[in-house]
């Protein structure tokens, strides 16, 4: 394969992956806590000594999270949660800690606050919070503190990353910190609301036309390519005979 051939080839892998981005923002721009994701392409320029000049490669280096609050949705229910401003949830998985803006909760059998996965909310110190059996009058305050029967029973943890270059995204709500955290001071808890994603469907679709537009650009261009190879072994071979 000539230089063509390889360029074509590493912008036909990036688009792959920046659709398979795209596609995944819009089958969850209505899951509660999800936040947008993108890719960061990085171009690779190397010298052609024999044919002069240069030749450029494109290929997607790393992934980003859009940290743009989400909108914010009044349920009613006493443990949907929403976040305004920065910061995440703690939960507790098999896996480990994990940070998540998704705030449907829920108490257990065992009266644990747990989410829709079952993983355990936790408070400041990573303990899980336990709500007493027939505690009546739950409300959680803007700065997590909450309280059953007028008694403060538990202080939800509500965390930022020192380092926001060491979250990783591992589902689709959840995300694994890799630095320090820290408690996140700005951010304010509201009780009854859930937060949306932040994805907006008619930019994502039309991000997706985009690409896969220039996707498909991308093979014509390819096609044609490997037509001229074609044609010009032919010619040799026929030459040659």
């Amino acid at each position: 394969m000539d230089t063509t051939g390889y360029v074509a080839l590493s912008r036909q892998s990036g688009l792959f992956r920046e659709m398979q981005a795209v596609a995944n923002n819009i089958a969850n721009s209505s899951t509660n806590g999800f936040r947008r994701e993108g890719l960061i392409f990085a171009e690779m320029i190397s010298a052609l000594p024999a044919e002069g000049g240069s030749v450029a490669m494109t290929t997607p280096r790393a992934r980003f999270t859009a940290d743009a609050q989400g909108g914010l949705e009044r349920t009613g229910g006493t443990f949907d949660l929403a976040i305004e401003g920065g910061g995440f949830f703690m939960v507790e998985t098999p896996a480990g800690l994990r940070l998540t803006r998704a705030g449907s909760f829920s108490p257990n059998v065992d009266g644990e606050l747990v989410n829709p996965q079952g993983h355990r909310l936790l408070d400041g110190g990573e303990a899980p919070i336990f709500v007493p059996p027939g505690a009546a009058g739950v409300s959680i305050a803007a700065d997590g503190t909450m309280a059953a029967n007028g008694q403060p029973i538990a202080q939800l943890g509500i965390v930022q990353i020192t380092d926001p270059n060491a979250l990783y995204r591992e589902d689709g709500v959840l995300f694994r910190p890799e630095a320090p955290l820290e408690p996140a001071a700005e951010a304010a808890i509201l009780q009854g609301f859930l937060e949306k994603s932040n994805v907006n469907p008619v930019t994502e679709l039309t991000r997706m036309i985009e690409v896969q537009r220039s996707y498909e650009l991308g093979q014509k261009l390819l096609e044609k390519e490997d037509e001229r190879i074609r044609a010009v072994t032919r010619t040799l071979g026929q030459a040659a005979s």
